[in-house]
């Protein structure tokens, strides 16, 4: 099945070749939990800090579910500034 993975910012550099700007689209197998994809991905945990799935915040408890086909998953490092 096929779901959209954006990251961010700092996070970029960890899209598959192929990625346009900071999206792209990957087939996952059924059952694939948004955890999984980002370990898929090597997106070093410590830097998932807002996670966006079809544009709903997702807590770290919640990253375990399933994801489905057609999904936007979505993620952002930590940020400062002021």
């Amino acid at each position: 099945m096929k779901v959209e993975l954006k990251l961010f910012a700092t996070l970029m550099p960890y899209l598959p070749p192929g990625a346009k700007k900071n999206a792209v689209t990957v087939e996952v197998e059924p059952g694939c939990t948004m955890n999984q994809l980002i370990s898929r991905y090597r997106v070093p945990r410590e830097e998932v800090h807002l996670v966006l799935l079809n544009g709903h915040f997702v807590n770290e408890n919640g990253r375990g579910a399933p994801l489905r086909e057609g999904d936007t998953l979505a993620i952002w490092p930590p940020v400062a500034g002021g």
